[in-house]
């Protein structure tokens, strides 16, 4: 067979360029996620509610804007604890990303995470004493204390503080490397 002869033979079918696999999915399902998936699936409840009321009845609730700003508050604050759960914050991480495996990498990566637990740990803090001062404060619509709705945003704050103390524990356990170091890095060539 000649070099013209493989040159113009078709490819073979079972030769593919993209191999797609399937990998195991886990899914983990955490309180705060189904509290947040419950509190987002009533709220969005309550804005359909206010359309329809407005739009269609001409007659609209007093009561659902309130209840909907309320538990939009709650969501994300409950939804932070998710976010924190996963590391998945919002953050800069060129300096990190560029430097090589090691002691000073794994120190910087150690300090972030101590600013986190202190920043989330104040934001409790406050989140409780904010909740405690709004006890005297009532809903416009409803005769209740604004410090149920301020309570939902402590929550959601104790649970961030929670999930950041076990981020800090388990990085800690492993040094603050990741066993996929060299393949998250941006080489510096």
């Amino acid at each position: 067979m000649s070099t013209t002869d493989a040159k113009q033979s078709p490819p073979q079918d079972d030769v593919h360029l993209i191999v797609a696999q399937d990998e195991e999915i886990t899914i983990e399902h955490h309180p705060e996620d189904w509290l947040a998936f419950a509190i987002f699936w009533s709220l969005a409840f309550i804005v359909f509610l206010q359309f329809f009321t407005r739009y269609v009845l001409n007659d609209s609730l007093a009561w659902t804007e309130e209840i909907a700003r309320y538990g939009l508050m709650w969501v994300v604050f409950i939804g932070g604890a998710m976010v924190t759960r996963r590391n998945s914050h919002i953050a800069v991480e060129l300096l990190a990303n560029v430097m090589k495996p090691g002691p000073l990498r794994s120190t910087l990566l150690a300090l972030v995470d101590v600013i986190k637990l202190a920043f989330i740990g104040l934001l409790a803090y406050v989140s409780v004493t904010i909740t405690e001062r709004m006890d005297m404060q009532r809903m416009t619509v409803f005769d209740l204390p604004m410090s149920y709705v301020y309570g939902g945003v402590a929550f959601g704050c104790f649970l961030m503080l929670i999930r950041q103390i076990q981020n800090v524990w388990r990085n800690a356990r492993i040094g603050w490397s990741r066993p996929d170091d060299v393949t998250h890095q941006i080489a510096a060539d």
